[in-house]
């Protein structure tokens, strides 16, 4: 048997491509604090460096959506352009003065190109899934889960030249987009479908997918926020009670293990939704989830071994349930738009993290790191109704094979 048929060598390649790829990513995140030292950017330039790859994703998804990319082109090859695309991107922010507009326009075009690696990189493993879906997604979630916590761990250790990371992580792109090259496609790909760019409306017109999607939706309320701030909120409660040098490297360590203890919860999640259903292990998920950001706060400046454990927890079960709405959403649409239902739902989601990322530094102004995490809640509670209202609907029978 060729390397190209085997399941096994196919999701291996497929995830390590993409952890490798979406390095791109998480470069600017890495290096904001060396550049802040070098060029005194801005807190403006400072959020645009981070946003601006996030726009660009949302905007890649949805023309790739709209043009039916993911499920008209051969996943292999639009993920290998797209890593490499974004490679060359991502590296002339080494030519650039990161004080000026190139910066932040250069991470826009890195995230357009992230955007054919990402969720077409979901769609080629689900062409491998047989009773398997929720597995297969939550590895490869899992992966980039875990390439999210590394800038973390580069600030913790430090004393590295911004422009190495940055190179880096171009050349771990141009390294992907060769790999993927290697993987097979699995026998459930359907056929090419006609191009329509009016397909994408299935995602609000199908009751079962509209569920799946405000489950997401509610997911991500939660996500990135707590994503992109668990750092700062860490540090400023350590401060407390550890000298100031010590706090802020246990505040990277902690923030690495959060984000990166989630890559268990992922895989761990996918074994038993295969098992026990869909939206029983989002449900679960989000309940433990939308709990702790309701109350991590009233740990704020407490024992710091106590408040690192609740947020672990909350790393792990705050994206546990992720990979379960994207193999929901590929159980429930019609097979030959899969690729493209995965990309509008992925569009949606990080549409929406550009809005909570952003309210974060308001409540904390307003209410104090005691309170500020509370709002996120909301958006597991609005999750957890979400899919407790699919789970009753007949077509939920289509998920993991009948166990919802």
């Amino acid at each position: 048997m060729r390397l190209r048929e085997s399941k096994p060598w196919s999701i291996a390649i497929v995830a390590l491509a993409q952890v490798g790829a979406m390095a791109l990513w998480f470069s600017a995140s890495a290096v904001v604090p060396a550049l802040v030292d070098e060029y005194a950017l801005t807190g403006f330039m400072q959020a645009a460096l981070t946003s601006g790859v996030q726009a660009g994703f949302v905007v890649g998804c949805l023309a790739s959506a709209v043009l039916g990319l993911p499920d008209r082109v051969d996943p292999r090859r639009l993920i290998a352009l797209s890593a490499l695309a974004g490679a060359v991107a991502n590296a002339l922010l080494l030519a650039v003065d990161p004080r000026t507009a190139a910066a932040p326009l250069l991470r826009f075009a890195t995230g357009v190109a992230m955007a054919g690696v990402y969720p077409v990189g979901m769609k080629l493993v689900a062409t491998w899934a047989k009773g398997d879906m929720g597995l297969l997604v939550g590895i490869l979630v899992g992966a980039l889960t875990l390439g999210s916590a590394s800038p973390h761990l580069v600030n913790a250790i430090g004393g590295v030249d911004w422009r190495i990371p940055v190179a880096a992580a171009s050349a771990s792109a141009a390294g992907a987009a060769a790999l993927v090259l290697a993987a097979g496609v699995g026998p459930q790909r359907a056929p090419s479908p006609p191009f329509d760019p009016r397909a994408i409306l299935a995602v609000f017109r199908d009751p079962p997918l509209r569920l799946a999607n405000f489950g997401y939706l509610g997911h991500m309320w939660e996500l990135y926020a707590m994503w992109a701030w668990i750092g700062v909120f860490l540090q400023a409660s350590f401060v407390q009670s550890l000298p100031a040098a010590e706090a802020a490297t246990a505040a990277k360590l902690g923030a690495f293990a959060t984000i990166g203890a989630g890559a268990l919860g992922c895989v761990a999640a996918g074994y038993y939704a295969d098992r026990i259903g869909r939206t029983a292990t989002t449900i679960a998920a989000m309940a433990v989830s939308g709990t702790c950001a309701a109350g991590i706060g009233f740990l704020f400046g407490g024992p710091p071994l106590l408040l690192a454990a609740v947020a672990v927890v909350w790393g792990i079960s705050i994206v546990a349930d992720s990979a379960q709405f994207s193999a929901s959403v590929a159980e429930l649409a019609d097979r030959s738009r899969v690729g493209t239902m995965l990309t509008v739902q992925t569009a949606l989601g990080f549409t929406l993290t550009l809005l909570t990322i952003h309210l974060m530094p308001a409540w904390v102004e307003a209410w104090g790191w005691r309170y500020a995490f509370m709002p996120l809640a909301v958006g597991p509670a609005l999750g957890v109704w979400a899919m407790a209202r699919l789970r009753a609907h007949p077509r939920a029978a289509a998920l993991a094979g009948g166990r919802r």
